[in-house]
């Protein structure tokens, strides 16, 4: 039996119409946001950026790696030819800033470490980024939380990136030393390249520099050693850094071992 327009209209039209109009809307909204990111020099999008903002700071600070065409334009953009060498953006009322569209705030899985009583937190150049809320979270107050010993890896091809967060990293060495607890952070800085090694040497960085191995890690010597220190328990492990870095971590997580400590592997993606 035939079915009229006007009995299907009736029993579902509404249901296509609202459909209808449902997929309408997020197409526009696709191409609002395409158009939003691509209509000339005014707009930027910073996929590789950093907020971190903590319960007690309402600011965050872009950490912007100057690697390419790309960023050495977006660079020209917000800084004068005389301060491009400036790691700190300068105000000048004068300056026409270019508008920036920021996505978020989103989570990220690193926020898991401070509910571990051990964590390892392993970073690979830029890769450290997402950890820098993390570390100003343990700055402002590290007590409502679980964690009680956190083992913090930074590996970098050059000395000049460890100045990104090398104040943070010292203060918060600094801090856990005043409140008689230096065994609550443990910080490791790896170099795998020496040119100018002797650029970081100076009495601001002295707690760093009593920290900085050259070479890469001996993952299995210190996945070792940090199931020996804490027989028995659960250490959450976090990485942010190269593929062939994760995989290693991740497989070295999923390893037994003779101290019955076991490994959470957790990732975080920089494309």
């Amino acid at each position: 039996m035939a079915v009229s327009w006007r009995s299907w209209l009736a029993n579902e039209g509404v249901k296509h119409l609202c459909l209808l109009i449902w997929l309408s809307m997020n197409v526009l909204l696709f191409w609002k946001t395409f158009l939003l990111y691509n209509q000339g020099p005014e707009y930027h999008y910073l996929h590789q950026m950093l907020g971190c903002p903590t319960e007690t700071k309402a600011t965050f600070g872009v950490h912007l790696k100057i690697v390419g065409d790309w960023t050495e334009r977006f660079r020209d953009l917000l800084l004068p030819p005389s301060s491009q060498d400036s790691e700190i953006l300068p105000f000048i009322q004068s300056r026409s800033y270019p508008k920036l569209y920021i996505d978020g705030p989103f989570g990220s899985p690193f926020e898991e470490s401070l509910n571990y009583e051990i964590s390892l937190c392993v970073a690979g150049g830029i890769g450290v980024t997402p950890f820098a809320s993390i570390l100003n979270t343990l700055l402002d107050d590290w007590k409502p939380y679980k964690l009680r010993r956190l083992y913090f890896i930074w590996v970098c091809r050059d000395i000049q990136s460890f100045r990104w967060f090398a104040d943070l990293l010292c203060m918060l060495h600094n801090k856990f030393w005043q409140e008689n607890r230096p065994d609550y952070v443990n910080i490791q800085l790896y170099l795998s390249q020496t040119d100018g090694i002797q650029k970081i040497i100076g009495e601001k960085y002295h707690a760093l520099n009593s920290r900085l191995f050259i070479g890469r890690p001996r993952w299995k010597l210190l996945f070792d050693e940090i199931a020996k220190y804490n027989r028995g328990k659960t250490v959450g492990v976090f990485c942010c850094g190269p593929n062939s870095l994760s995989k290693t971590l991740h497989k070295l997580s999923n390893q037994n071992n003779s101290y019955g400590t076991r490994f959470e592997y957790n990732k975080e993606s920089f494309s």
